[in-house]
């Protein structure tokens, strides 16, 4: 059985130079003291290649990060890189597949502008998140302008030099409200060794309980994908880890071992598949529930990842409340992720809602970080 092998090991380089963003922080956040000053609110952007997620922007200046560019430090032998917030995130995975490492959570690019700002700040993670973690699981520090237009350095290059509140973390899936990410150190890790994609047709019950078997065993699973495709239910395994361990899973699980599948991984990422492109104008919801979760009641055949903790559903706007207590009865909650029809820009109440004391926790942070409430307002939700 045929395996794919690695890029050569890393080995120590030196980081490409970066201009200096000096003078350019002090111009971010003088004109953030300005717009505070005024009551001004500020539209902090990167790519724009997530705009479509969360609440709707309210109307106000962009604050663009398009002069926060550049790799600050790179040490492949210690598995860290510092990176500034406007840096195209296509750079950055560039430079590490060159030291043969990656960013393992798979970050969404959403047409390709995306930055490393954008995505701390979006939180957002691709396939291989039930099995390696979340973007916040490898944010190791940042540097960051509040809406008081101070400059902020929170955590570090090295997991013990976080202590107390971990807020570097807490950036991650913030949305900017907290404010605007200038720089942030980042865990990486090497590509893996080998790597298989298996298929199996079977229904959607029988993947699920396969994939909750499958994940109390000791096997390289890395990423799930379960969709009705063409009319065939289908089930994706990804196997990630050492030679030995990949070649034996695969002789285990059985399955039809696929090609090259890399660019089919890369479109369920960014959410490209076929079977998002059906969606015509229906809202897109996804579904966080426990990978434990049986089959549920829904409008719509899902496409399901995470060892079927992630399921996505094509839906219209008035199946919104039944897929929250759907998602809410499995012990999870649902999010319009895109909002579909004509009036998708005035769409609201995109995010699951927020228990009290998480909202009163939510409530105060944005008021300690942003008193004006002028950094990207209502992008969480209202108030936020």
């Amino acid at each position: 059985m045929s395996v794919t092998l690695p890029p050569t090991a890393p080995s120590p380089v030196v980081a490409p130079s970066a201009p200096e963003s000096g003078a350019a922080l002090a111009q971010i956040a003088e004109r953030i003291r300005d717009a505070a000053s005024r009551g001004q609110p500020l539209r902090i952007r990167g790519g724009g290649s997530k705009d479509f997620y969360g609440e709707p922007a309210q109307d106000g200046e962009t604050l663009s990060t398009a002069a926060l560019t550049g790799i600050v430090s790179y040490e492949p032998s210690e598995l860290v890189v510092t990176v500034r917030a406007g840096t195209p995130l296509a750079q950055l995975e560039a430079l590490l597949a060159a030291q043969g490492q990656c960013l393992p959570f798979e970050p969404p690019h959403f047409g390709g502008s995306a930055t490393v700002g954008g995505m701390v700040a979006a939180g957002l993670s691709g396939p291989a998140r039930a099995s390696v973690g979340s973007v916040r699981d490898f944010v190791l520090g940042a540097t960051l302008i509040n809406g008081r237009g101070q400059l902020l350095v929170f955590g570090g290059q090295v997991m013990k030099n976080v202590a107390g509140y971990d807020v570097s973390r807490l950036l991650a899936g913030s949305m900017g409200t907290l404010g605007l990410i200038a720089e942030v150190s980042l865990k990486v890790l090497p590509v893996a060794p080998a790597e298989a994609t298996l298929r199996f047709e079977v229904g959607q019950d029988q993947a699920l309980r396969r994939l909750n078997e499958w994940g109390g065993q000791s096997l390289p699973l890395n990423a799930s994908a379960w969709v009705d495709d063409a009319g065939v239910p289908t089930l994706y395994l990804r196997l990630r880890g050492a030679v030995a361990a990949v070649a034996a899973a695969c002789q285990r699980l059985g399955g039809e071992r696929l090609g090259d599948v890399t660019a089919d991984w890369t479109a369920s990422r960014d959410l490209c598949l076929p079977w998002f492109a059906a969606r015509g104008d229906r809202d897109l919801w996804r579904l966080s529930v426990p990978q434990t979760a049986p089959v549920l009641t829904l409008p719509d055949t899902p496409y399901i990842e995470w060892h079927g903790g992630q399921r996505w559903v094509r839906a219209l706007p008035a199946d919104g409340e039944a897929l929250r207590r759907a998602a809410q009865a499995a012990g999870g909650h649902a999010t319009l992720f895109i909002a579909g029809g004509s009036d998708a820009a005035a769409r609201t109440g995109r995010l699951a809602p927020l228990a009290p004391p998480l909202e009163r926790i939510h409530h105060d942070l944005k008021r300690e970080f942003d008193p004006a409430g002028i950094l990207n307002p209502g992008r969480l939700y209202p108030g936020l």
